[in-house]
């Protein structure tokens, strides 16, 4: 039997990526149980501009520990791509791949600033903790320092100021820590 800590540090720099910015957009797509790895390896093979943050996690077992990359939203990668059958069509046609995020299946473009703000946090190196989905709070932008730019809901919690950083389409969430940090109202 296993047990996983809380604690979770996001993992790899990731590299800059290489994807026609103008007429792309990103999209959440719904993957079988554990083939979020698999199917982000695959789009990759196919060429698809493709993005699956990773955590680093700590399972106990009675005999050993074990550090394991998990995917910070299971059952979810995000590509991006241009809204078009045949881009469509290379996604869908991909194996353990569900459908699209979004209405009729189709698909809702997610904003480049919610998906920008984990990837800096990854890049960064910053330790994300799971955090429920919260849509409702005082909206803050990160100034200056590594996690310029960064947009999220400011909360406090015993003294603790963390930043959540949400995918709204997906209702998921997670939280950095932004003690030291400057920040101002969006």
């Amino acid at each position: 039997m296993s047990s996983s800590q809380i604690y979770l540090e996001s993992i790899r720099q990731l590299p800059p990526l290489d994807c026609a910015v103008e007429e792309s957009s990103w999209y959440a797509v719904h993957t079988l149980a554990r083939h979020e790895k698999r199917v982000a390896a695959q789009f990759e093979e196919k060429r698809v501009c493709t993005f699956l943050p990773l955590l680093r996690q700590i399972h106990r077992w009675s005999d050993r520990r074990s550090t394991v990359e998990v995917p910070m939203f299971s059952c979810y990668t995000f590509v991006r791509i241009v809204h078009t059958v045949e881009e469509r069509l290379k996604v869908l046609r991909t194996p353990g791949v569900l459908g699209f995020v979004g209405n009729e299946r189709q698909g809702t473009p997610i904003p480049d600033e919610q998906i920008e703000s984990l990837r800096t946090a990854i890049n960064e190196k910053i330790p994300c903790f799971p955090h429920d989905f919260i849509s409702a709070g005082r909206r803050v932008r990160i100034r200056g320092g590594s996690l310029d730019s960064v947009e999220g809901i400011l909360v406090s919690h015993g003294g603790d100021q963390s930043l959540v950083l949400s995918v709204e389409l997906l209702h998921r969430s997670v939280a950095i820590r932004v003690e030291g940090y400057d920040v101002e109202l969006v």
